[in-house]
């Protein structure tokens, strides 16, 4: 499973500003994917947190696994929409910044009628830089 920008724009519900990966390069329909943000100086969150030491918010870190998982999910359930429910174990490492490119892997642990849990895992190159685990409710669009 690959996908473009283009492809995810079809399949999130989300837009610019707030698309916060920019291409699937590998995983399975309705299982797991793995995510890509390269992230620049102009992303517009950077602009105010922190103008001297740009990091990209904890919760925007869990936003993106949440959107690459999204991908998955959403791939093989055409007609719905993906809510958080809770979050829970998210732990930062490590902090993301400009020039850096996240490799974000979002797994479907467990699915039942229209709830489910995913736990995910961003890296920058072979540092593990936040861990997550979300569930979420598939809801009609």
């Amino acid at each position: 499973m690959k996908y473009e920008i283009e492809e995810i724009l079809k399949i999130l519900p989300h837009k610019y500003p707030f698309v916060l990966i920019d291409k699937i390069i590998d995983g399975e329909e309705g299982k797991w994917a793995l995510g890509v943000k390269n992230l620049t100086y102009n992303e517009e969150f950077f602009q105010g947190h922190f103008p001297d030491r740009p990091i990209m918010p904890g919760v925007l870190i869990i936003e993106a696994c949440a959107q690459t998982g999204a991908i998955a999910i959403l791939s093989a359930n055409k007609n719905k929409l993906a809510v958080f429910t809770s979050i829970k174990n998210a732990k930062f490492k490590s902090q993301l910044k400009p020039g850096d490119t996240a490799y974000i892997k979002t797994q479907l642990v467990k699915e039942k009628l229209n709830i489910g849990i995913a736990k995910s895992q961003v890296k920058v190159e072979d540092r593990i830089v936040a861990t997550c685990e979300f569930s979420f409710a598939l809801i009609d669009k």
